[in-house]
């Protein structure tokens, strides 16, 4: 599991993504059971959306 993040919530934890970042920015928009590929880095990276939960903010 994996927390899509703003930057003044991003601070390295695991499981952070920045908003910005190029997985995050390909996540973004998608429903359950949609299928997206991703460029990074170390070459194409294929994903299925299996979860999507929105949590409240806390603070």
């Amino acid at each position: 599991r994996h927390r899509i993040v703003g930057p003044d919530e991003f601070d390295m934890a695991p499981g952070y993504i920045s908003m910005d970042a190029p997985l995050a920015r390909a996540l973004m928009r998608k429903a359950l059971d949609d299928e997206v590929t991703v460029e990074l880095p170390g070459g194409s990276l294929a994903l299925v959306i299996v979860d999507i939960a929105y949590e409240d903010a806390v603070g």
